[in-house]
């Protein structure tokens, strides 16, 4: 079993968070993004993963390193391929073709999930869905009586179905998968402007394939600073509350820690209420502030401050009164 995972936007949503680190690679609940997916991912699989494929777009050599040290953590090997423009899902997947074999996952990096079932790797595809309130906002999928789609549709109108494409797939050929994505490319079919991997599943259908849909429990999407906050949320009611989510090797004095909360090694709180629902990265330091429902980066500097749904990035400096922030890198302000 290989993992391709695509990952080279630029995460405009998620701004400016994502101009000094690559929106797979936010830490939320302790962990990357793309961290969470690959463990969940492989916690559904009972075959072995083989490697995990990352395809990235122009990012810094620190970021590949830490990519293929998550998949060393996860006991496999991982590839880098890149993408050097954005055409389309196809297109991204394509970029892994030497990947594309055997029995392979295709898991775009910006959406974690929760889901008991197991992957039946004797089907010819399965599709990862969750149920919608509104299905117009997705791309969404028609079953027939035995579970197997019969259509695909991309933010249809009129909806005929609220089973939302989450956008995981496991395809049991992984070669067949890469034969249809270069046709699409070399014969320029292109869906709104852009090669489309739904594209390539209808045609797998329309010659016989059958793809299943397979719904998960809960579906947590990471496109901007408030999604971010309740996937961190929804991360720490689920594992938040184990003895190591506050390390032993941060120094907290004077300050009370309301769980669900991770707390960084390095970490220096004093004088403080921390939590629920706070993620404390690395070396951050904290002195006579109440923080709640929020994600704070590593080497932050917070004094006198009161946050609520607030979401800093790495090496941001302040003191102040209440807010809601969402702020970028290198960040220093006095109010």
């Amino acid at each position: 079993m290989r993992i391709i995972i695509p990952m080279a936007g630029q995460g405009t949503r998620l701004r400016p968070h994502t101009l000094s680190t690559p929106k797979p690679l936010i830490p939320v609940a302790g962990k990357p993004i793309v961290q969470w997916l690959v463990e969940q991912i492989i916690s559904m699989s009972n075959e072995s993963i083989d490697e995990i494929a990352f395809i990235i777009g122009d990012f810094e050599d620190s970021v590949i390193t830490r990519l293929l040290e998550i998949a060393r953590l996860n006991g496999t090997q991982g590839k880098i391929y890149h993408q050097h423009e954005a055409l389309g899902t196809a297109h991204a997947i394509l970029c892994a073709k030497d990947s594309l074999k055997d029995h392979v996952i295709i898991a775009f990096a910006d959406t974690l999930f929760k889901a008991k079932f197991k992957i039946d790797a004797q089907k010819d595809g399965i599709v990862w869905v969750n149920k919608v309130d509104d299905p117009s906002q997705f791309g969404v999928v028609k079953l027939d009586e035995k579970g197997i789609i019969k259509e695909l549709i991309e933010k249809p109108e009129i909806p005929e179905s609220n089973l939302a494409v989450i956008g995981i797939y496991f395809f049991k050929n992984g070669n067949s998968l890469k034969n249809r994505l270069q046709y699409l490319i070399d014969h320029n079919i292109r869906d709104k402007g852009e090669y489309q991997i739904t594209t390539a599943m209808q045609n797998m259908m329309h010659d016989g394939q059958h793809l299943y849909a397979q719904n998960v429990d809960l579906w947590l999407d990471c496109g901007n600073k408030n999604a971010v906050l309740n996937t961190n949320r929804n991360l720490l009611d689920m594992y938040g509350n184990k003895a190591q989510s506050v390390s032993n090797q941060a120094k907290i004095k004077h300050t009370v820690i309301i769980p669900p909360c991770f707390i960084a090694k390095g970490v220096q709180i004093e004088n403080s209420i921390i939590g629920p629902y706070v993620s404390i990265e690395e070396n951050t330091k904290i002195t006579n502030a109440v923080i709640r429902n929020s994600l704070l980066m590593k080497n932050c500097i917070i004094k006198n401050k009161l946050l609520d749904r607030s979401m800093l990035s790495e090496q941001v400096s302040i003191s102040g009164l209440m807010d809601e922030l969402s702020l970028g890198a290198n960040v220093k302000t006095i109010l």
